[in-house]
Parts: structure tokens; sequence; C-alpha cells
């Protein structure tokens, strides 16, 4: 399976390509996270998603910034991972579980998909680092920072639910 269109040969193209599937990335969590607040219970959870959705429009407005400075085009890349990782989630929005069962579910989902961003963005920011792109590491670190917060944020929001719910095993 070849993943980019063309032989990458540098770190300028690897940075591109990191972003496109980043920008990607974004997009989708664009059209999923209103699904997600809305299959959510506690209302927490629902003003975090909502929250979250509007922070992803701004990643993706930070994004379109260092495309417009690079003169490259963001379209082109599909970020499987994402896909694979929304699918979960809506896997575990369509369960038959409990509400605080499924909100514990729609957490575990957006964690991953946080994890996933920070290991994307703090990529992409030390490929800017090591060429020069001062612009682009203060737009990615801005980004990353917030999606280091999102998931402090989702952890504790599950420390706080994931207390209320049934443990449903014997306990000694």
């Amino acid at each position: 399976m070849n993943l980019f269109k063309e032989k990458v040969t540098t770190l300028h193209q690897l940075f591109l390509e990191q972003l496109r599937d980043l920008y990607d990335a974004e997009n989708q969590l664009v059209e999923a996270l209103p699904k997600m607040a809305e299959a959510a219970t506690a209302a927490e959870l629902k003003k975090g998603f909502n929250d979250h959705l509007r922070q992803t429009k701004g990643h993706v407005a930070r994004l379109d910034k260092i495309f417009k400075k690079l003169d490259e085009d963001p379209d082109g890349k599909t970020c499987q991972a994402m896909k694979g990782l929304i699918k979960e989630g809506k896997e575990a929005m369509s369960e038959d579980a409990s509400p605080a069962v499924r909100d514990a579910a729609l957490i575990a989902a957006a964690q991953r998909v946080e994890h996933y961003e920070i290991a994307g963005y703090g990529t992409v920011r030390s490929y800017a680092e090591l060429m020069g792109h001062d612009e682009a590491v203060a737009l990615l670190e801005a980004t990353l920072e917030e999606e280091g917060a999102t998931d402090k944020k989702l952890t504790a929001a599950a420390k706080k639910l994931n207390a209320k719910i049934p443990f449903g095993h014997d306990e000694e």
C-alpha cells in the first residue's frame, strides 16, 4: 500500500503529507463532534464536545494558515486512522448501554482521538522546528497545547463519571 502520491524524499515533503493528514483528520472531527455531543447524556460531556468542536474549527484555520504561508494545497489526503477512530466512536454511540456507560465509552473514544492528534501535532511541530518554519511551529504548538488540555479535561470527566458506574464484579 502506497501512502504517498509520489515518492517522498525530503523532510519538507513528509511535513506536507503529515499536515494534510492532520487537516483531513480535523475536518473529519468537525463532522463527528456534533454527533458525539448529541449522543452524550452528561451535560458536562455535551458541553465539552461542543467546546472542542469550536476549538477544532480553529485547528483547521491554523492549518489553513500554514498551508497558505507555504503556498501549498491542504487537500488530497485521507486520514485513515481518524476514519477508524471515528468508526469506533460511532460504535460507542450505538451500543445498547446505560447512559453513563455510553458516556464513558464516548470519553474513551475521544481520548483515543486526542492521543492520535497529540502524536501527529508533536511530529509536525518537530519537523517545522528543524526546517526553521517558526510561524508554523507557533501555530502547531498552540494546537498541541489545546489538544493536551482537552485530553486532561476528558480524563477528569472520566474519573468523575466512571466512579458512578457499577463495577459489576465481586469485590473482596
